[in-house]
């Protein structure tokens, strides 16, 4: 699935303070202050991110999604999501359908791309590849990774560590909380190193 603009609203297509959108509607913003704020319009550059990292961010239940035109100013965060002064939504498009288990395996991928642990890895590699997927196996990976996280505090690697240790604990929890603890992992795993999480939503989706 090729990266394409495009933005989230509601199943009414609405978004923040009840902002209505459609066909060839265009709304503009200040571009002041920060990312999260109503000074900025948000949207994704890639339709398997919108859906992944919607739980923490508009968290819409049945999200409509629009392919969109930007303009003016443009502002960005670590490739999880972008800014505009000004958005017209052209037309909506097909939402993109992502399982609860590719959803955990991108969460996974994203963490093995910024925390090297040997031990965290060959658990990552045998959830995916379903050798192994117990709640006990995933339950030890994210104590390991927590004990890592406190004891490299301050530093690069803390929040990789982090990342794992949610990561892991997503893969132990119900479908619900773990597309949220998913999304979570891939925001972490952007702060600690710059990484490509559209190749990584894209090799997720590549497991059935």
């Amino acid at each position: 699935m090729e990266k394409i603009l495009c933005k989230l609203t509601n199943s009414r297509d609405l978004t923040y303070n009840d902002t209505k959108w459609g066909e060839g509607v265009t709304h503009t913003a200040s571009g002041k202050g920060y990312l999260c704020s109503n000074g900025w319009i948000h949207y994704y550059d890639s339709p398997l991110l919108a859906v992944l990292l919607n739980p923490i961010h508009g968290n819409f239940s049945t999200p409509h999604l629009w392919e969109v035109k930007v303009s003016g100013k443009i502002k960005k965060d670590r490739g999880l999501k972008f800014g505009t002064t000004s958005l017209t939504t052209v037309k909506r498009i097909k939402l993109p359908k992502i399982t609860i288990e590719q959803k955990i395996i991108f969460g996974i991928l994203c963490s093995m791309a910024v925390y090297k642990d040997k031990k965290f890895c060959q658990w990552g590699k045998r959830w995916i590849d379903g050798t192994d997927r117990s709640g006990a196996a995933a339950r030890a990976a994210g104590t390991a990774a927590r004990a890592a996280a406190s004891a490299t505090a301050g530093t690069a690697t803390e929040a990789a560590a982090w990342a794992a240790a949610r990561t892991a604990g997503a893969a132990a929890r119900a479908a619900g909380t773990a597309a949220r603890a998913t999304a979570g992992t891939a925001t972490e795993a952007a702060g600690a190193a710059d990484i490509d999480l559209h190749s990584l939503a894209l090799k997720a989706i590549s497991y059935k």
